[in-house]
């Protein structure tokens, strides 16, 4: 590895950093814009039968009363510690919360990146070999309305459809609450099922993930498509395509062997990027679909003013985001020197 890409990753890393301390400041000051007094947020500890003493106590434990700089810095602290704080109504660290909703979060993102790659490939290499052509422009039409359609949208209508209409799969929920969950050996329950040979369990956890991921797949591989499409169109202009053209391969062998493998590339980088995105985009639909997961955990929170698990999950989703750009653009730079020269 060169001094020039070590040096680049170094500035990399600091940005992301300085892009985390940032988000934490902004939520801070929202959250205190919204509850300014700091006995109101005291007031969510102790609940509304606090006395003043009470409030003022509580304020004091977890340094409520103090200047916003002060409270920013040693929340700063603790995040890079691992310490997110203590959730005032569940009385547990928001980092357990957190350990217990995120590998369900994972189990539908995953999937669904995987998704929204393989669909945007497919849709992306129809597009290109049939250029200007109504296939083209069909599906161009299809991936801009998905884009541009807000994810909660999606989710209900996928829910309608195949859940209340056509009664293929739930249209709400985790896993059938009949059932009893296998003993937990890692933290993700799909796993659990699997190690346990517990086949009604997964398949049930199988049935209701299914219907959240192919949302969050819909929501997010339009831009694949796009990118997809654009680099093949480069590719089938090249020297070498036309080439295997003039040797007798089929226009069909040389979209979809050689044309499509080479525009493959520069997916590599977006896929870390979807992978941010997606974990964003399934805050809501996890509440459409009352997933358990983070999207699920954040809405409970919001809705009872839990400002400290709503400042906890906001971190989590932004280190997620910030460390999907990070690797983007690592990947990119290490892939592409230009890139390390402009910076």
């Amino acid at each position: 590895m060169s001094i020039n890409t070590v040096f680049f990753i170094i500035r990399r890393i600091i940005n992301a950093f300085i892009t985390l301390v940032l988000l934490i400041i902004l939520v801070f000051i929202m959250i205190h814009i919204i509850a300014p007094n700091p006995l109101a947020l005291a007031r969510l500890y102790t609940g509304p039968h606090a006395t003043y003493t009470e409030l003022e106590q509580v304020a004091k434990q977890y340094g409520l009363d103090q200047p916003l700089y002060i409270q920013i810095i040693n929340y700063i602290i603790n995040v890079l510690h691992g310490n997110l704080g203590i959730d005032p109504t569940y009385k547990v660290p928001v980092v357990t919360l957190i350990g217990k909703y995120l590998p369900r979060t994972l189990e539908l993102v995953i999937p669904a990146t995987i998704l929204s790659v393989v669909i945007g490939l497919f849709t992306g290499a129809i597009a290109a070999s049939n250029r200007n052509k109504p296939l083209d422009y069909l599906v161009r039409g299809v991936y801009l309305v998905t884009w541009a359609s807000p994810p909660f949208l999606i989710a209900v209508i996928l829910q309608l459809v195949i859940a209340y209409y056509l009664r293929l799969l739930p249209p709400t929920g985790t896993v059938n609450p009949v059932l009893t969950p296998p003993k937990p050996i890692t933290p993700f329950p799909l796993l659990n099922a699997m190690l346990a040979g517990d086949w009604p369990y997964f398949s049930s956890l199988v049935h209701h993930m299914v219907l959240p991921v192919i949302a969050i797949a819909l929501v997010s591989f339009g831009i694949v498509t796009r990118i997809a499409r654009a680099s093949m169109l480069d590719y089938m202009e090249s020297d070498f395509a036309k080439l295997s053209l003039m040797k007798g391969l089929s226009r069909r062998k040389v979209v979809y062997g050689v044309v499509l493998r080479n525009a493959s590339i520069p997916l590599v980088t977006l896929i870390a990027l979807l992978f941010g995105y997606s974990v964003a985009g399934a805050v809501v639909i996890e509440d459409i679909f009352q997933y358990h997961g983070m999207g699920y955990f954040i809405t409970q929170a919001i809705e009872s003013l839990d400002y400290t698990s709503i400042l906890g999950t906001t971190v989590i989703v932004g280190i997620a985001i910030i460390i999907a750009n990070l690797v983007a653009d690592i990947l990119y730079g290490v892939l592409d020197p230009r890139v390390r020269i402009v910076e």
